[in-house]
């Protein structure tokens, strides 16, 4: 089908989203990576958009979305999803997270379980301890750092947001990243999610460790891990191919339709 792109004004911001891809196929909801957008995903699209009815969103400040005057949180996102399948009408949905995105998912699966028929996530923490070597990198992170090693998604970032301004949203996007209290990384709640999950790393991934990724998989209990060979964070950047294998591969498997 053809692209539809929307908005749904929502407690202070709008947020966007687009339906691509196959019109009778079973929805899958495609959520990005922090300071990210849509189009970070599209890669994905073209061996994704056969078979599945595509759902992105642009969180909230993010791509085409504005900040709006609400803090950044994964609650915040998570309620904001919720919202918008609520508004367009979808009962229940598979879900690709990457980063953000998965954490995102986690805590929608668990929280909202009947709503998520199977989720996959890729390199997406799901509890952030004290002693995690990423604090001290996400701490230091600032908007001159990242626009100068993502200058082109900076400038995407810049042209399409309808009220850009990058520091802000980097200032809000890392309270959110070492937010330690319950409205950011699920913890202990992944014991409450339910349905099939595969959770996927890059095999040099720096920010997301195969002991974090085997430890949720102990908390889970329809849960398989899989590192992708030769990438790191972005796997899907690196290997767009194989990752959309494996997400397809997944979501249509009959551990996913029980």
């Amino acid at each position: 089908m053809d692209n539809k792109d929307r908005y749904l004004d929502l407690d202070g911001s709008s947020i966007y989203y687009e339906i691509s891809g196959n019109l009778e196929g079973k929805p899958l909801l495609m959520l990005h990576g922090g300071l990210g957008s849509i189009n970070e995903l599209k890669v994905l699209h073209e061996y994704l958009a056969k078979k599945n009815l595509l759902i992105s969103v642009d969180f909230r400040g993010h791509g085409k979305s504005p900040l709006g005057s609400r803090p950044l949180s994964y609650a915040q996102y998570q309620q904001d999803v919720q919202a918008l399948l609520n508004h367009l009408g979808i009962e229940k949905c598979a879900i690709f997270g990457f980063s953000d995105g998965g954490i995102v998912g986690y805590r929608l699966a668990a929280i909202d379980p009947g709503r998520v028929s199977c989720l996959v996530t890729l390199g997406a923490q799901w509890r952030l301890e004290s002693d995690d070597p990423a604090i001290e990198l996400l701490n230091g992170l600032t908007a001159d750092y990242w626009t100068a090693r993502f200058a082109d998604d900076v400038a995407l970032y810049e042209s399409i947001n309808p009220q850009p301004d990058f520091p802000r949203l980097v200032d809000a996007v890392k309270k959110a990243w070492l937010d330690s209290s319950e409205s950011g990384y699920p913890n202990h709640l992944v014991e409450q999610i339910l349905c099939p999950m595969l959770v996927m790393r890059g095999e040099h991934d720096l920010l997301f460790s195969l002991g974090d990724a085997l430890a949720l998989k102990e908390k889970v209990p329809h849960c398989c891990t899989e590192d992708i060979p030769d990438t790191s964070h972005a796997s899907h950047a690196e290997s767009p191919e194989l990752v959309s294998k494996k997400v397809q591969d997944f979501i249509s498997s009959s551990v996913c339709h029980t």
